[in-house]
């Protein structure tokens, strides 16, 4: 298994020393987990990012391939609070990513459930444009995913990326994932509806991938 901790601000794994980290880490409703890769880590969302992930999502780059983005911090900060509640009820969890030696969030990864209790679920991803090609994604996406299969409880994952978004389709086949068809007019952006690629992920063929046991 990576390695995982949990983390919150009025709880920490800290304060359970000795526990097996697995054990944490099925707590995550109650404690948000800190997932890390090389260089960098995904923690829960907080209201203070939002001034932050709203003028990335605001930028052209991202605005072309994703739905139309808040229209404020306060407005984000209110989905950030129900992307909380969420997590406490069991629903989904979403992260910000941080590289290593800093302490503002260039993206988000965002799992969810399809179905009740994590039969199914979707994952959602963007970055920055600055760490487009250069390895973030492929540094924090792997943890993202054994988390939702050896955590949670997956089995399959499901992904949605714009057809004309090149790079976000390229980095799901790259990483595994299998192009199950296309979504036609499935997002809704500022100037019309765009077709979406639909990508899974089945807990099986991952681990056989990656070579590792499910703890689930």
């Amino acid at each position: 298994m990576d390695d995982f901790r949990a983390h919150s601000a009025n709880e920490s794994t800290d304060q359970w020393p000795g526990l097996p980290p697995e054990l944490l880490m099925r707590n995550w409703r109650k404690m948000p987990p800190v997932l890390k890769g090389p260089g960098v880590v995904l923690r829960e969302v907080e209201l203070a990012d939002a001034s932050v992930l709203l003028a990335m999502l605001s930028r052209d780059e991202i605005a072309q391939v994703i739905a139309p983005p808040p229209q404020s911090a306060a407005d984000l900060q209110t989905r950030i609070e129900a992307a909380r509640v969420e997590r406490l009820d069991g629903r989904g969890i979403c992260f910000s990513v941080v590289p290593d030696r800093s302490s503002e969030p260039v993206g988000l990864f965002r799992v969810r459930e399809l179905e009740r209790g994590f039969g199914s679920a979707e994952w959602e991803f963007v970055l920055s444009p600055e760490h487009w090609g250069g390895g973030l994604f492929f540094a924090a996406a792997p943890a993202v995913v054994a988390f939702a299969f050896d955590v949670l409880g997956v089995q399959r994952l499901e992904a949605r990326a714009a057809v004309h978004n090149g790079r976000g389709n390229g980095a799901l086949r790259k990483i595994g994932a299998v192009q199950e068809g296309v979504l036609r007019r499935s997002l809704q952006q500022e100037h019309g509806w765009a077709d979406q690629a639909l990508w899974t992920l089945i807990a099986d063929d991952w681990r056989k991938r990656m070579g590792r046991r499910g703890v689930h």
